[in-house]
């Protein structure tokens, strides 16, 4: 999924660990399909009924809240919840700061989203949300980035004018471009970014990480991730995201 976000994450490993009692998953809330909030205030989508069903299996009560995308890491060293369950993708930069679980998720393709087809990424911003895996991907690769703190800042910089295309998951971009009556187009060209998608723990939360890697691991190889992702609410039949016989390797 997006996600890069190393961030100031020095903020003490040493923080707060796991209560015990209750497990405080933390989202962002404004990823949809994976996650976000519903007419009714509350977290929902994909990430909302994965995290609810890891926690019955592994015996856990849990409770969901929500926090912004560009302080996700460092709070959670701060204590403020116990695992990030928002489509953060793995990589060996946030593996230096937190810990992951085995991606429930397979690496998602990013899109670019533009106002046509022929759009130049070369001749103006490429806007991406900020701290993702996007937007260093943009900076990496001689493309100008600008980034937003939302990913809808970033849509609306290519409706304004201010960025020529915007990079970000394709499972996120193409319902928008989908219901925007031919504004926005999706371009030809994709990147493949990231390790998969992980929760992530402080590293001093073993017993909590193993107990939770064990669920994920569970819905692997009795196909209940894989019939979750495919539902057509979520990621749809034949997602390139659901893990088919890999899934089951080692049950």
């Amino acid at each position: 999924m997006k996600r890069l976000l190393i961030a100031t994450a020095l903020v003490a490993v040493s923080g707060t660990a796991w209560a015990q009692d209750v497990v405080r998953l933390g989202t962002e809330g404004a990823y949809p399909p994976y996650n976000f909030i519903n007419d009714a205030g509350e977290v929902a989508g994909f990430e909302r009924e994965f995290g609810d069903e890891l926690c019955k299996r592994a015996g856990l009560t849990c409770s969901w809240t929500t926090n912004d995308w560009d302080s996700i890491i460092p709070n959670l060293q701060s204590g403020n919840y116990d695992v990030i369950v928002a489509g953060m993708s793995i990589t060996p930069e946030r593996q230096e700061i937190v810990d992951f679980s085995q991606p429930y998720l397979q690496p998602t393709p990013s899109a670019y989203l533009a106002l046509s087809k022929d759009a130049d990424l070369m001749s103006g911003p490429v806007a991406a949300q900020t701290s993702t895996v996007q937007a260093a991907f943009v900076a990496e690769n001689g493309m100008q980035v600008v980034e937003f703190a939302t990913p809808e800042e970033t849509v609306a910089a290519v409706k304004n004018g201010e960025a020529v295309a915007v990079l970000a998951d394709s499972d996120y971009l193409k319902p928008i471009a989908d219901e925007s009556n031919g504004e926005l187009v999706l371009l030809d060209k994709t990147e493949s970014i990231g390790g998969g998608v992980g929760m992530a723990f402080r590293k001093s939360d073993k017993e909590l990480h193993d107990k939770l890697d064990a669920a994920i691991k569970s819905m692997k190889c009795d196909g209940t991730l894989d019939a979750m992702i495919q539902k057509p609410e979520y990621f749809g039949p034949n997602s390139p995201l659901a893990w088919g016989d890999k899934g089951k390797e080692g049950c």
